[in-house]
């Protein structure tokens, strides 16, 4: 793809980004208003899908570069991978993160004030997750200049993390051991 249509592909992009946030707060505005005290109930509905869709893609995308490495640089399967690849992290893992972010920081202050060890911890393998998140989006860039010098059992490694973090995490928020 030249330069030009790269650019144009970004420029669409950010304006599809740009309208998906404001359709996500006026959306949610208007849910807020609508549902009253029931708010809270929809924001963990939403958080819960949101966070769903984000583990959805973190499990998907490492897995893909297993694949990816495999394929010539250049060949019609590489190409693919890379569409697949970029059009995986923008269209679902990036605006899944955000809804889980904007949504769960919500709760945590609403629901509990930010108070419990539990949640500290929930945050913290959160953020731990999003670090894991960029490393992903890095990987996704490197893929696409054919730039990528990690063999397929690194992505194997790779894609049993975000499952692990994801254990931990719904074993904090259910059990509240601490």
């Amino acid at each position: 793809m030249s330069d030009a249509g790269n650019d144009n592909s970004t420029g669409q992009a950010m304006k599809r980004m740009a309208i998906g946030i404001v359709v996500l707060v006026v959306a949610t505005a208007l849910l807020y208003f609508v549902a009253g005290d029931g708010f809270y109930s929809w924001a963990k509905a939403i958080h819960v899908v949101a966070v769903i869709a984000w583990m959805a893609g973190m499990l998907y995308l490492p897995r893909l570069f297993v694949y990816h490495v495999d394929a010539e640089k250049g060949s019609v399967q590489s190409e693919t991978f890379k569409v697949m690849e970029r059009r995986l992290l923008r269209g679902i893992i990036n605006p899944a993160m955000i809804v889980t972010w904007v949504f769960g920081l919500w709760l945590a202050w609403k629901g509990f004030g930010f108070q419990g060890g539990w949640l500290h911890t929930k945050i913290a393998l959160v953020l731990v997750l999003s670090g894991l998140h960029g490393y992903l989006a890095g990987a996704v860039r490197k893929f696409a200049e054919d730039k990528n010098e990690k063999p397929a059992r690194h992505w194997r490694i790779v894609n049993e993390i975000p499952t692990l973090l994801m254990i931990a995490i719904v074993i904090l928020v259910i059990v509240k051991p601490f």
